[in-house]
């Protein structure tokens, strides 16, 4: 019998420790992978091992705890975590708004203005209110990214057959070759020129399925803030992932 199925299971993760504190790392095998790697996304916080299909659980483990003091540090830069509940500060277009729990009976989102700040208020059992949050922001979003893709297929002449909103991870936005539009969410909370541009880029994919001098002139003719958005993003873009 091949050793492949006589191998036990893989744990989902390894601990490792250093000192006092006990670090957790997930553990990942790749078909594709020719060596062991190990990162720390600064997006989720956590800790990733891969393994190429053959290499045994103990050489990770040995790995990770070699490295243990690597894992800890950028641990420690992972920006803490705010998550949807009352009394939060979260940017929505790129402001910062507090969220407010108007009362237990159920009503719609409202924006507005209270002690001199913007706020996002909703009326919803206390338990409901994360989902509710974020429910009002995927549909900002979605309304400020059809507005964009209006705006933007006046100038190009095409529209995209379909839009959607997830909460990805490695990308803001995709454009697939049946001219379908992924956009992540968390564009609302970022300034309206970020939005826009990320609108403009995949608007600009209809056209050029790729990264060449004409995508780019298409970006740049759909866009007048490409350079200062894509700025904006690699400095804060992975900050957006740090709310709910």
């Amino acid at each position: 019998m091949p050793l492949a199925f006589l191998r036990r299971p893989d744990p989902d993760h390894l601990d490792v420790h250093h000192e006092g504190a006990l670090l957790r790392v997930a553990l990942r095998r790749r078909d594709a992978a020719r060596r062991i790697t190990l990162r720390v996304s600064a997006a989720t916080g956590e800790a990733v091992i891969t393994l190429p299909p053959r290499m045994a659980v103990s050489t990770a483990q040995r790995f990770a705890a070699s490295h243990a003091g690597w894992i800890a540090a950028r641990l420690a830069r992972v920006p803490e975590r705010i998550s949807f509940e009352p009394g939060a500060e979260i940017p929505i277009r790129g402001e910062p708004h507090r969220l407010v729990l108007r009362g237990a009976r159920g009503g719609t989102a409202r924006w507005g203005e209270e002690g001199g700040g913007k706020v996002l208020s909703l009326a919803c059992e206390e338990a409901h209110f994360p989902r509710r949050v974020r429910d009002a922001l995927m549909r900002a979003a979605r309304a400020d990214i059809e507005a964009a893709i209006d705006r933007h297929a006046a100038t190009l002449g095409q529209r995209p057959v379909r839009i959607t909103l997830r909460d990805t991870r490695s990308r803001w936005g995709s454009c697939t070759a049946r001219g379908e539009l992924n956009f992540s969410w968390r564009l609302i909370l970022a300034p309206p020129m970020v939005l826009d541009y990320l609108v403009a880029h995949e608007m600009a994919h209809l056209r050029e399925m790729n990264h060449s001098s004409r995508f780019w002139a298409v970006a740049h003719h759909l866009c007048g803030h490409v350079d200062a958005a894509e700025a904006w993003l690699k400095r804060n873009g992975t900050e957006l992932h740090r709310f709910g």
